[in-house]
């Protein structure tokens, strides 16, 4: 179950960072705010990485077993 758990929260981290690529995309957009979103973004990305490179340890050593 917590395997779902982390697989949605990867899967949700992604689709934010994408909305947020979006609100960067707009040219009404303030200097102010586009360092918010940016800095939001990186955060998910991170988030999104940390999670996946956590997948990867546990596959590799379930593989190894």
């Amino acid at each position: 179950m917590a395997d779902v758990i982390e697989q949605i929260n990867f899967e949700e981290k992604i689709i934010k960072a994408k909305e947020l690529l979006e609100k960067l995309s707009n040219p009404q957009i303030t200097l102010s705010d586009s360092i918010k979103v940016y800095k939001t973004g990186v955060k998910e990305l991170e988030d999104a990485q940390k999670l996946l490179d956590e997948a990867k340890l546990i596959f590799s050593t379930v593989n190894k077993e």
